[in-house]
């Protein structure tokens, strides 16, 4: 393929000229380019290791680990076999032939259990690409019915949920107040 011809030329003159930082970046482009997101956040740190300011290293550098990221996430499109830009009634009409073709009570002994998960994961692809928030928060690389995804994105109220402690002094012997939405 061409993504392992341009690495392997890539690996070879990283060979003769270890140390020059752009064909250096070059050889991280490569990596992500053939999915070896490992392999460039490493190219891209050891060149951040003898340039802090390098900035094209340290856009490749964020790159490779968001791909990495995304790469381990659940694929909602992928599991609906749905493209990127598909509309809601694709999207649903997807849904249902994979609901139907996987529903648990089709299913019993070993394979009802799997059946079901599958069940579950084709109900959350749905559930999110069917929910324009929710979708867009997906596209933006946040897989929204993840928990560890969600500590970062608490909404404008915080974890408190729309209570303001801003007025509250509980040394002062006063009164405290509740601020609701």
């Amino acid at each position: 393929s061409d993504n392992a011809e341009a690495i392997s030329f890539c690996e070879t003159v990283n060979a003769l000229f270890p140390h020059n930082p752009d064909y250096q970046c070059d050889l991280a482009q490569a990596y992500i380019s053939g999915d070896r997101f490992e392999d460039a956040i490493r190219v891209c740190q050891s060149i951040l290791d003898e340039d802090r300011r390098n900035q094209r290293a340290r856009d490749l550098l964020k790159r490779a680990q968001q791909l990495l990221k995304n790469s381990k996430r659940r694929d909602y499109y992928k599991i609906l076999g749905v493209s990127r830009s598909a509309s809601k009634p694709e999207i649903l009409k997807a849904y249902r032939k994979l609901a139907a073709q996987w529903h648990p009570d089709k299913f019993d002994g070993k394979d009802k259990k799997p059946a079901e998960t599958k069940f579950i994961e084709i109900a959350a692809a749905k559930d999110v690409l069917t929910d324009p928030q929710l979708r867009a928060r997906y596209d933006n690389g946040e897989d929204p019915l993840d928990p560890s995804s969600q500590e970062h994105h608490q909404g404008p109220f915080g974890p408190f949920g729309g209570f303001s402690f801003a007025n509250m002094h509980p040394f002062e012997g006063g009164h405290f107040e509740f601020h609701f939405g």
